[in-house]
């Protein structure tokens, strides 16, 4: 024993260099993932000597396998190598990774340098991270600018008040560097950056690399500070915003560049948040009432989601003053794009607008989107109707909500029709039990013949979802005469949804129904002439099994019914049927105590 693994001792270095000079990537890859267990094999001296040079120097190769090995050294490499006393050692390598071309690596670095700052003792910090952070910071090629930027966070607060003085000046030439994409890099790292600051630095060094990056001729730079606007915003007093960045958040929202106006649109509820209640009446109201009306249809589309969020922090007759008129326009609005996220967010209004207000104000609008020629408003509006119905009644919609549904039901894309099946459960608690029979009831049972295979899966869900919401003897008069009608028609597609209807249905029913409406068909199924119906009745019949053996006549249901049915089965010609049969037949053994 001992000496195979002093032979095994002397191999794994050999092995994994000779792996990692293969010409097959795929070997290359598998060689790094495997370095955890070539360290555990070397020792934490040697691993530490002999491994970590050696991938130091193997930063030569392709992007995916310089990404599996910036992952593997962020994964608690340091407990292979000695422990977090020696995670230090892990820096070189890592840093060789952050300067690299590729950006999905450099960044996959940089969050592993990160992980590893976690464990760093402070004196480790000093001596070997910061030297690689100014490296990094001041290196030749903007790629280890780039990466540095993201390294400043992880250790600000394990530094000396000195060192911290000079980790905000290096943080600060990068937001003012000559290269776009370290500006950038900067942008999306300083909310990072400036939540580890204490509150005097935020003012006096925080603000300073905002405002400048906030100003960038880029709008690729300028459109990642609006995350940095809300960082800076939740540090400081609603005083301290007003008079620090008023400026700056108007500035944002009537940006020259859509993709900026977009950001602010997408994270107004953030920002109105990290403001304040004062502020947002005062002054954020309007500029939000400027992206609703916004020119580009991406902008106004954001804004739309951010509808009901942003109106709680406001008064019920601002809502109806200043919100309600951009609503009422947004409905109408030429982009269906704009239309769909206002339908999937109108009805949020109306539990903060109450009964009356909703009556008069949005109903209208339900009722024109409803009737919208683009399938996903109407969707969306469905959607969220549970948030209406708890302000008013759904009659005074059911006029339109109807023909929406029919139509949504007949769409000629099943996406759409797959959508509407899932609402259906939803609506029919709204409804009630006598709309939904008049009404959608033999809508339902058609879902089961679709053309489609996961409409008719669907179709089958919904039927159990609505046994659970209007009972079980419903099922028995409505549902389950119509399922197993279906067994006998001559398209073995319909057979085969009585079958997979059986087996979604059955455990929300009773024993009497299954023995007096569900055994007898399903065992003639069992001698159906296709062989992929045959196997089906197994599975339900397991499932059925699994489903009545808690009760004594349940027990007793499985073993005069099923057990013989699947025994017959096990003796199947097809191979498939014998094998789910035998499967089926174990179980119903299992649970009623009868050995095989």
């Amino acid at each position: 024993m001992d000496q195979a693994f002093n032979v095994d001792d002397i191999a794994p270095i050999a092995v994994l260099i000779d792996e990692l000079r293969s010409e097959e990537v795929q070997l290359r890859l598998n060689a790094i993932h495997s370095i955890p267990t070539i360290a555990l094999a070397l020792g934490p001296d040697r691993a530490r000597n002999e491994l970590i040079p050696f991938l130091q120097d193997s930063v030569d190769d392709e992007d995916e396998v310089l990404l599996a090995l910036a992952e593997e050294l962020g994964r608690n490499f340091e407990e292979y190598i000695g422990g977090p006393q020696y995670a230090h050692v892990l820096l070189g390598p890592l840093e060789n990774l952050s300067a690299v071309e590729e950006t999905l690596v450099r960044d996959k670095a940089a969050e592993s340098i990160a992980k590893i700052a976690g464990v760093l003792s402070p004196l480790q910090v000093e001596e070997y991270y910061i030297p690689l952070l100014k490296r990094l910071s001041q290196g030749e090629w903007f790629t280890s600018r780039t990466s540095s930027a993201a390294l400043y966070a992880p250790v600000y607060q394990k530094v000396s008040p000195a060192l911290q003085e000079e980790l905000r000046k290096g943080f600060a030439a990068l937001g003012a560097d000559d290269t776009p994409m370290v500006r950038r890099a900067a942008a999306r790292s300083l909310g990072a950056f400036v939540k580890t600051l204490s509150k005097q630095h935020v003012l006096t060094d925080g603000l300073p690399i905002y405002r400048r990056l906030h100003g960038d001729d880029q709008d690729s730079v300028r459109l990642l500070t609006v995350e940095d606007l809300i960082t800076i915003a939740q540090q400081l007093t609603p005083q301290e915003i007003k008079e620090q960045l008023l400026k700056q958040i108007r500035v944002t929202v009537s940006d020259k560049s859509w993709r900026v106006r977009y950001m602010a649109a997408t994270h107004f509820n953030e920002l109105a948040e990290a403001v304040g209640v004062e502020l947002v009446r005062e002054e954020l109201i309007g500029q939000y009432v400027q992206l609703l009306k916004d020119n580009e249809a991406e902008v106004r589309t954001a804004a739309a989601g951010q509808i009901p969020g942003f109106s709680k922090l406001l008064d019920r007759e601002v809502i109806l003053a200043r919100i309600i008129p951009c609503v009422r326009d947004l409905s109408h609005d030429t982009s269906q794009h704009v239309r769909a996220a206002l339908a999937n967010q109108i009805s949020g209004l109306a539990p903060l607008l109450g009964r009356e207000a909703t009556v008069e104000n949005l109903l209208p609008l339900f009722l024109h989107l409803l009737k919208d020629e683009f399938p996903e408003v109407r969707l969306n509006v469905i959607s969220k109707l549970q948030t209406v119905n708890g302000v008013i009644d759904i009659e005074l919609l059911s006029d339109s909500l109807l023909p929406a549904i029919l139509e949504l039901a007949e769409d000629k894309s099943w996406r759409v029709r797959q959508a509407i099946i899932e609402y259906i459960p939803l609506l029919a608690t709204q409804l009630g039990k006598p709309f939904f029979d008049e009404q959608l009831g033999n809508l339902c049972m058609s879902w089961l013949g679709d053309t489609v295979f996961s409409i008719r899966e669907a179709a089958t869900i919904n039927l159990k979802k609505l046994t659970e919401v209007f009972g079980v003897e419903w099922a028995r008069v409505a549902i389950v005469p119509k399922v197993m009608g279906m067994g006998q028609h001559p398209n073995y597609l319909y057979r085969m949804t009585t079958v997979q209807a059986i087996a979604t249905i059955s455990p929300s029913l009773t024993l009497p129904i299954i023995q007096s409406e569900i055994i007898s068909p399903l065992l003639q199924l069992a001698a159906d002439p296709i062989p992929n119906i045959r196997f089906n009745v197994s599975k339900a019949l397991e499932i059925l099994a699994t489903t009545l053996s808690s009760t004594a006549e349940g027990q007793e249901f499985i073993k005069q019914k099923v057990v013989p049915a699947l025994e017959q089965q096990k003796n199947d010609a097809d191979a498939d049927v014998r094998y789910f049969s035998v499967r089926a037949l174990q179980k119903a053994l299992s649970v009623v105590g009868m050995s095989g």
